[in-house]
């Protein structure tokens, strides 16, 4: 009787340590990101902090390089979350897609890039490109779209007032610049500050600061994700938001430290001062919340750039339930 007690005792405790490992057990996300880039710190920070591995996730992290293929892999199931421009969200819905890719959590909130002149100019004004040889984003896209708009801003036709060159793949800009005639060119952090520690250009000027507030890269997945794994979409907007706060309560430097591995070619001064631009500019979003005037902003961006396919509805391809739920927790 006392062997079959011990036995069961045994027994009972095997299932309880079983038990226990598989209510442990991570639950898996593929997130792609459509570049990779010291805009996304905030990402970044999450994975090397631990905040996704508090929530019970295990994140796979791949670069998918390009909205398009970015989007590609989100819906064909390639990638369970993305982090792209919203704006990939509007064409994807005006194709008549039966499953949405639904915005839920904001990750930055301006334009990310910085207009880089090849001389020095300490008098800059807008007004100075007009005739220049401009180097510009490709088309379709929000740098594009966003530079495009802060020119007519300033009353400059960009197709009128300036050569413009948007046929370079997005990673060949830089070298095509510094090798290049272009008297200007519209750039990520830190390439912008990399050109100009080589002497290779100048920051002039920058496009976040005039283009205003905006749902600029944005984490989204599709709408039948949404309905099947909501706990998840929660824990993961959890992870984001804290990764946010720490952002925000920490300094460049300490962002740069904890970062450092996903830029191993850039030095870490040269991160610490990029990401220090970012935050002076309120580049990284304090919170995931994607509020409806930030929507209209880019939905206004996209049109004067003639590139607005559908006056999508704001309740439509965003979704602040879960943002809302995790900041409210």
């Amino acid at each position: 009787m006392r062997k079959m007690t011990i036995f069961t005792l045994f027994a009972f405790l095997f299932l309880l340590l079983l038990s226990a490992c598989s209510s442990s057990e991570a639950t898996k996300i593929n997130l792609a990101e459509v570049t990779r880039s010291l805009f996304y710190a905030p990402q970044y920070v999450a994975l090397e902090q631990g905040y996704f591995k508090e929530e019970g996730l295990e994140v796979e992290l791949q670069t998918t390089w390009g909205g398009d293929t970015t989007m590609t892999a989100l819906l064909s199931g390639g990638a369970d979350i993305a982090l792209v421009g919203s704006e990939t969200s509007i064409y994807v819905y005006a194709q008549d897609s039966k499953d949405y890719a639904i915005n839920f959590a904001q990750l930055t909130q301006t334009d990310g890039t910085f207009l880089v002149a090849k001389d020095p100019d300490s008098n800059f004004s807008w007004e100075n490109v007009v005739g220049s040889n401009f180097l510009g984003q490709r088309i379709g896209g929000m740098p594009q779209m966003v530079g495009e708009y802060v020119l007519k801003q300033h009353g400059i036709d960009p197709h009128a007032d300036l050569e413009l060159t948007q046929n370079i793949d997005f990673a060949n800009i830089p070298g095509a610049f510094a090798s290049g005639d272009y008297e200007y060119v519209q750039l990520f952090e830190p390439t912008a500050s990399v050109l100009e520690q080589a002497g290779q250009g100048h920051i002039v000027a920058s496009f976040g600061e005039e283009s205003g507030t905006v749902p600029y890269t944005v984490f989204m997945a599709k709408q039948s994700f949404l309905d099947d794994n909501p706990e998840t979409i929660t824990k993961f907007t959890r992870a984001i938001y804290k990764a946010q706060q720490w952002v925000t309560e920490n300094s460049a430097e300490e962002i740069a430290k904890v970062i450092e591995p996903y830029f191993e070619d850039t030095d870490l001064e040269i991160l610490a001062s990029s990401i220090e631009r970012y935050k002076n500019q309120g580049s990284f979003a304090t919170d995931p919340i994607l509020d409806e005037a930030e929507w209209n902003n880019l939905k206004g961006i996209m049109d004067e750039a003639g590139e607005l396919p559908a006056d999508v509805p704001y309740e439509d391809l965003v979704n602040t339930t879960f943002a809302e739920d995790v900041i409210s927790n």
